[in-house]
């Protein structure tokens, strides 16, 4: 190819990078104040309000149930707290854990302002610059590295429980997002010397603000509602009781005991899977809740970060595609911003969009297997492999059927988190009460082969219909 061809085609992938990011910015505006779409719901409709207040009734009539349960069979009350108290057993570990990340996340930014003055040095000796470049990209990664490795390393070393490895592992995924973030930003400005570098207090400020992209400013309230901050971390606390008092009362009696028996009957396992699908349902919508609106807006609210649009309407979406941008609005920029942005231009839309997929993916999954123990990719079939082939078919058919294809998504809502609230808690329950064995691995889930799963002896199918034949 000719250098005038080398150049054209240099010039074409610019323009189609440069009309990609237009159409990508045109949906999505920069940071502006506006509350969380359920705040503005919840202070407008009466109607959304009464469907609050049903799901928190709903929690006060399950605790009253298991605490006359608990009197009549035992004489003791026991709703969940025994669930919380291990779930996040070991939190000194984990706090440790989490205060190493934080060091290490804190520590970029005097290497930042090292990397700026060799920058500037690079500036006058331009033979010096791709070495400048190689070195700054080097030191980042082995930076993300430092960040990783440790948390990966303790968790794989001696396992923390359940709630103390989901935290240290999100937080984990956190930090490694910001420094992907402000070293996107701020590595050029080191080179090019054009736009001063962000403040210490800054960059503190958007190390804990309740965003992955960063901006030299962001929108500010005026003031604290400290009554808001301490209502949603009411909330967040009652969540957690709400999710742990579901374990201990509609998962703890089908699964805590898989494994103990040699056999199992399949019957009990299928009973089990549908009993899981409405308190897994309900832990889905609550954890959503919990994180997406309720700990971040107590976040928002204490640093007076004025843009809490974390999500939008994801719930009357028809199509995967939307739900999959509206569910989690922070980590879906950040992915578009740093993966599907820059890939576009040069692989193409489709194949930046399987990228971005399977990244995700894989980060869920990585997040489920470090806090449980082992890796089940349970989670990644559904999300990166089931969710992916969703995407083009309610393309054009939930435009044509929104009421249809709406239900159909609840439909796999429900279905889906049926499925994960059995198969991990089959598999977290078969490692802790099989006996030990010699192809036990952290990759080879162990509920495959303990318990053997058996029909039910002389079992036959009745036909439901033979009673009208009789009559």
């Amino acid at each position: 190819m000719t250098e005038n061809g080398v150049r054209n085609r240099r010039k074409k992938v610019k323009q189609n990078g440069e009309a990609i990011h237009e159409e990508e910015k045109k949906e999505y505006e920069e940071f502006a104040i506006r509350e969380s779409p359920l705040t503005v719901l919840l202070d407008s409709s009466l109607h959304i309000r009464a469907i609050y207040h049903i799901f928190v009734v709903i929690l006060l009539v399950l605790i009253c149930d298991t605490v006359i349960f608990d009197l009549v069979e035992s004489g003791k009350i026991n709703i969940g707290l025994s669930v919380i108290a291990d779930g996040f057993g070991d939190i000194r570990r984990g706090i440790k854990l989490w205060a190493y990340d934080l060091f290490v996340s804190m520590s970029f930014y005097p290497l930042l302002i090292v990397y700026s003055w060799i920058g500037a040095i690079s500036r006058k000796y331009p033979v010096l610059r791709s070495t400048v470049v190689t070195l700054g990209v080097g030191g980042f990664l082995a930076l993300e590295m430092a960040v990783a490795a440790v948390p990966v390393f303790e968790l794989g070393r001696k396992h923390l429980e359940l709630g103390s490895s989901v935290a240290v592992t999100c937080e984990m995924f956190r930090f490694m997002m910001k420094l992907v973030a402000i070293a996107s930003a701020c590595g050029p400005r080191c080179l090019n010397g054009n736009t001063p570098l962000p403040t210490f207090k800054h960059f503190i400020y958007f190390m804990f603000a309740p965003t992955l992209l960063y901006r030299d400013q962001y929108p500010r309230t005026k003031k604290i509602r400290w009554g808001v901050v301490v209502f949603h971390l009411l909330e967040v606390a009652a969540i957690i009781f709400y999710n742990c008092f579901l374990w201990e009362r509609f998962i703890m009696p089908y699964w805590s005991d898989y494994g103990k028996e040699k056999t199992v009957e399949a019957g009990m396992v299928v009973r089990g899977m549908f009993a899981c699908v409405l308190p897994g349902v309900i832990s889905f919508l609550c954890g959503f809740y919990c994180m997406l609106h309720a700990w971040l807006n107590a976040w928002s609210e204490m640093l007076k970060f004025g843009d809490r649009l974390f999500y939008e309407e994801w719930w009357t979406t028809s199509r995967f595609s939307l739900y999959y941008r509206r569910w989690n609005r922070v980590v879906h920029s950040w992915l578009r911003d740093h993966i599907y942005l820059p890939l576009a231009p040069y692989s193409g839309r489709a194949l930046a969009t399987f990228i971005v997929f399977f990244v995700s993916s894989i980060a869920h999954e990585l997040v489920l297997a470090l806090s449980f123990g082992f890796f089940y990719p349970v989670l990644l079939v559904e999300f990166g492999v089931l969710g992916v082939i969703m995407v083009p078919l309610t393309a054009t058919a939930g435009r044509r059927f929104p009421n249809a294809f709406n239900l159909l998504m609840w439909l796999g809502f429900f279905i889906g988190n049926g499925i994960l609230w059995s198969l991990y808690p089959m598999e977290f329950f078969a490692r802790r009460n099989c006996p030990p064995s010699e192809n036990d691995s952290f990759f080879i889930p162990k509920s495959w082969t303990c318990p053997e799963v058996i029909l039910k002896p002389n079992w036959t199918f009745q036909n439901p219909l033979r009673i009208f034949y009789a009559n």
